[in-house]
């Protein structure tokens, strides 16, 4: 059961909620497996406490010098989110205390809105799998062209055959190269979560190229001892042809 020390936060939280409604908030983006920064814009303020919420949690924020954490303070009140996943998305809630001109403690109050983007290949018939229904998912969409079109609704479930949900995983079965293109995540305030571009899987360049750079290489190997040998044919020739001249020369001086 929760103590009313753990609880106070969250009342606090909710009833910031409700009077926050309505305000505007900033929108941030980050790649999966990258890291984002919640920027407090107050570096020149004299900060005395600084926390972070999400709708349905406190956030603990390393504040260390160097932080192991994946959530960790920078400067004097800006919060960077590392190795950004899925779960990541969605928004925040930043409260930043600071000391006024009176020697006051006043409250600024940051709502954010984290986006995350990613890209994934797929090789043809196989299963395109997306790990991204979450909790405050409740729709998926998939550019097709002329518009989006809805794959999956939270309470509808898919919408076509070729389609399967396995926990919190969106599976497009056999993929295709209709299948390739944008996908999106949103949220019962039709706000986007994540953003995926799918492609069609495809030998890596690098991987080509180096390749290539083997070939040239084991061409020039077996390039080298044919030249010698040719140059070395045409010696012996030259070698034969003055040797049958001086040779023909002597039997005429005889």
């Amino acid at each position: 059961m929760m103590t009313p020390l753990l609880l106070l936060p969250l009342l606090l939280l909710l009833l910031y909620l409700i009077s926050y409604s309505g305000s505007s908030s900033i929108s941030v983006s980050g790649l999966k497996g990258g890291n984002v920064t919640l920027s407090c814009g107050s570096e020149d303020r004299e900060i005395v406490e600084i926390s972070l919420y999400s709708l349905s949690k406190h956030i603990p924020v390393c504040e260390e010098r160097n932080c192991s954490g994946r959530v960790c303070k920078e400067g004097s009140c800006d919060v960077i989110i590392k190795d950004l996943t899925y779960s990541d998305a969605g928004k925040y809630f930043l409260h930043v205390y600071y000391t006024n001109d009176q020697r006051e403690v006043e409250r600024l109050m940051l709502e954010y809105k984290l986006h995350i983007h990613d890209e994934i290949s797929v090789k043809k018939a196989e299963d395109l799998k997306l790990d991204v229904l979450l909790t405050n998912a409740d729709k998926v969409e998939r550019n097709s062209g002329s518009g989006w079109i809805v794959l999956w609704r939270r309470g509808h479930g898919v919408s076509s055959d070729g389609l399967s949900v396995s926990e919190q995983t969106l599976i497009i079965h056999e993929f295709t190269d209709t299948d390739t293109g944008s996908y999106r995540v949103l949220d019962s305030n039709n706000e986007a979560l994540i953003t995926v571009t799918v492609t069609d899987w495809k030998e890596n360049l690098s991987d080509t190229e180096e390749d290539k750079t083997d070939d040239s290489e084991h061409q020039h190997y077996w390039m080298l001892p044919v030249g010698i040998l040719v140059l070395m044919a045409l010696m012996v020739r030259t070698d034969f042809l003055i040797f049958r001249r001086r040779h023909r020369d002597n039997l005429r001086g005889d």
